[in-house]
């Protein structure tokens, strides 16, 4: 249900401004989403369990203050994260 240490690695240097860089807004966006997507698949099976239900929610709401954040600094940067993350349809 959790990320892995090697999937959290891997997010870091695909979506890193720079070396080191694991504290940019993209890439806890990433964190984020992939947390939300394995927290998704957990609560498919387990329609009861409403404290991971609200833990989702508030992980949905963190990413969303994340992403006004970068719309707000950056449209650019919004645009390719979001369409990096296939998160708008």
């Amino acid at each position: 249900m959790s990320i892995t240490a090697e999937r959290k690695g891997e997010l870091i240097k695909e979506y890193a401004q720079k070396d080191g860089d694991t504290g940019s807004p993209e890439v806890q966006v990433a964190i984020l989403t992939e947390r939300i997507s394995n927290l998704t698949e957990h609560l498919k099976t387990h329609k009861k369990d409403f404290h991971s239900r609200r833990g989702l929610l508030m992980m949905v709401g963190q990413r969303r203050r994340l992403l006004d954040y970068v719309k707000k600094k950056d449209v650019t940067r919004y645009e390719s994260l979001i369409k990096s993350l296939n998160l708008r349809r």
